[in-house]
């Protein structure tokens, strides 16, 4: 009796519906029609006998069958990631395609004094980039979306492997002319919580600038308004508050054109650690490893 199996491309269109909840979206981050994605997702129900998503006009909805689909779907989908991964590891190191996932707590300030010299140096490397917070990046190296992520700890990262790529110090900025004359090194009980401006919730530097004040209170009394580094910058530099920022931001510039003024924290635990992390076992160790050298290097 003839087997028939699921396509590796049917298995794409399932989990692309899952994480876009929208044919449309799927269709369009597949880059095929959405008949197209449609139809191979009811070939794939037809093949399994099964109904794995419920359509009407305003929802998609997973059954719970389809939920134990996609995420097998999502585990067979990186094993062939890694068959690919095999084979490219046996080749050229540090060459073909390598997708990274990047915070933007990182990205804006590293990236741009590293990429030219990696791509100078390392031709046959395609490197693409994702730019999403912690949480996200971790779930895009889970399903194999990405391949590698470089964010900062401290960050649960669960079973992974990780490189050390730097340690960043974090710094008070306030306004130029602060009433309050802070000395060169900012005590983290100096720090006004009721001045304090912070990222909204999501971005890990929130945690680690909490984790460096050492202050239970700050938790609950930091105005965490702001969406991007920049937008804390602004709203300093117009004497609304004052916030934390990591030095790579201000030696990448980013108070250039303000009047703000930013000073260490003085702090044993004011820094974060910035990393490479990769899958477990996955056969691209040594092109990671090569990766994160290239990394300390900029």
């Amino acid at each position: 009796m003839a087997t028939y199996l699921p396509t590796i491309k049917q298995l794409q269109y399932l989990v692309a519906l899952s994480e876009h909840g929208h044919f449309g979206r799927a269709a369009e981050a597949s880059f095929v029609s959405q008949s197209t994605l449609s139809a191979g997702i009811r070939e794939l129900e037809s093949l399994l006998g099964v109904t794995l998503v419920e359509r009407s006009r305003r929802v998609v909805r997973f059954t719970a069958l389809g939920e134990q689909v996609v995420d097998k779907a999502n585990r067979l989908l990186r094993e062939a990631e890694e068959l690919s991964d095999l084979v490219q590891a046996a080749g050229k190191p540090l060459s073909g395609k390598l997708t990274m996932s990047v915070i933007p707590t990182i990205a804006p300030f590293m990236l741009p004094r590293i990429l030219p010299r990696l791509r100078a140096d390392r031709p046959d490397l395609q490197l693409i980039l994702r730019e999403e917070t912690s949480q996200d990046a971790l779930e895009s190296l889970h399903h194999g979306r990405s391949d590698c992520v470089l964010l900062a700890l401290p960050f649960d990262i669960g079973d992974a492997e990780v490189e050390h790529i730097s340690d960043d110090a974090l710094y008070v900025a306030f306004p130029k002319d602060d009433p309050r004359d802070p000395p060169t090194q900012i005590p983290p009980d100096m720090i006004d919580e009721n001045r304090l401006l912070l990222l909204e919730d999501g971005h890990c530097l929130r945690d680690h600038a909490l984790a460096a004040c050492n202050r239970a209170e700050l938790r609950a009394s930091a105005s965490m308004i702001a969406t991007s580094l920049h937008t804390l910058v602004q709203m300093v530099d117009n004497a609304l508050g004052l916030t934390m920022l990591p030095q790579m931001a201000i030696d990448a510039g980013i108070l250039n054109g303000t009047e703000v003024v930013a000073r260490p924290v003085k702090s044993a635990t004011a820094k974060r650690e910035i990393v490479l992390i990769w899958r477990r076992n996955s056969p691209r160790e040594a092109d990671f490893r090569l990766l994160a050298e290239e990394l300390r290097a900029g």
